[in-house]
């Protein structure tokens, strides 16, 4: 019997959602491809990648009611990770080419067009962790790839005590992003993990390492 960490990677009908499982593989989990709601819910870790217009993903989301699910989980100090689009979707709205959609409302604030000379922000970039980041603990210095013309450039969520603070991870390109977010059970990237070389397999492997103090 395998002592891996189950990861459900939710399937919605999101693209490279097949990298991202080979990916969390290497990274030491028994990770699985499902849309079945009772995996989703009791699996040690739940992955949301997101690929394509943030409201294109939103409508994927709600027809297979994710968004239900990712509460649900949360409500239960369950880890939730999200990818990319997977990201941008937890705060409350995303803003793209003109169409004002609403997202899942677990952080506050917008997703919004980067201002910068050429769009979309593709390839490899640094970034920086706060101090004591679990994800990147070991990797602090690494390069992480992009591939998006959107994402959150502001943090808006109050935390007080005795809830600990957000850990937040910036990136530069044009102006400063939000490039992942630690929050209780929710972590997100910006950035393709599954795309990002031993870097990415050692962020995934920092995220599956502390699915076990997470769910006890």
């Amino acid at each position: 019997m395998s002592s891996r960490p189950v990861v459900a990677v939710l399937d919605y009908g999101s693209g490279n959602v097949h990298s991202a499982v080979k990916a969390l593989v290497a990274a030491g989990a028994d990770a699985r491809l499902t849309r079945d709601r009772d995996l989703v819910l009791e699996a040690d870790g739940l992955v949301v990648p997101g690929v394509g217009a943030f409201e294109a993903v939103m409508g994927a989301l709600r027809a297979h009611r994710g968004g239900d699910l990712i509460d649900r989980r949360l409500a239960g100090g369950r880890p939730v990770l999200g990818i990319c689009v997977g990201m941008q979707v937890l705060f409350e709205r995303g803003v793209e080419r003109g169409v004002d959609s609403e997202g899942l409302g677990e952080w506050p604030g917008a997703v919004t067009q980067l201002e910068a000379p050429v769009l979309p922000h593709m390839g490899w970039n640094t970034v920086r962790p706060d101090a004591g980041s679990r994800l990147f603990a070991g990797i602090e210095n690494e390069r992480f790839y992009f591939v998006h013309s959107y994402a959150a450039q502001r943090w808006e969520l109050d935390v007080q005590p005795p809830f600990p603070a957000p850990s937040l991870t910036w990136c530069d390109y044009g102006e400063p992003f939000l490039a992942a977010v630690e929050n209780g059970p929710l972590a997100a990237t910006q950035f393709h993990p599954e795309k990002s070389g031993d870097a990415g397999i050692r962020l995934l492997a920092n995220w599956i390492d502390g699915l076990g103090a997470a769910t006890v």
